[in-house]
């Protein structure tokens, strides 16, 4: 799949490391660096802008070493890019961690995943289908 795109950064477009990996890094695009206090958040531009095809989205997800590591992630996760957007791809990140985190240009911040997705028609209905499980949700299926 082919998707067009603008590169306003110094920095190389995103691109998938091994041939099985379903993400590429995204990378911030800083003048200057950016720390991040505990509990701060902030949106890092990455000076790219795309136009996705009708029936995809991008989808901008943490990064599993900067989580686990440093505590930062991306706080609406996973963040989703419309096909009708042409905007500065930007990432909400968070700090959750008990001390500062700094930012600097070219450092991987996220993940991007293309995704295919479906839009739904809604069907009014009176009754739904029964089921197992019913209506039990948030643990109702077992502790272990």
């Amino acid at each position: 799949m082919k998707i067009r795109i603008i590169n306003k950064s110094e920095h190389k477009l995103p691109h998938y490391e091994t041939d099985a990996s379903a993400g590429m890094d995204l990378r911030a695009n800083l003048t200057t660096p950016v720390t991040l206090k505990p509990l701060e958040r902030a949106i890092i531009k990455t000076g790219l802008f795309m136009e996705l095809p009708i029936g995809f989205e991008a989808q901008v997800r943490p990064r599993s070493g900067l989580a686990a590591k440093k505590g930062i992630t991306v706080l609406n996760a996973p963040g989703t890019i419309d096909a009708d957007y042409r905007g500065e791809v930007g990432v909400i990140l968070v700090n959750l961690s008990n001390e500062n985190f700094t930012i600097e240009n070219g450092e991987r911040i996220a993940q991007m995943v293309i995704a295919k997705h479906e839009r739904a028609e809604w069907e009014a209905v009176e009754v739904l289908s029964e089921t197992l499980r019913g209506a039990g949700g948030f643990g109702s299926t077992g502790v272990k």
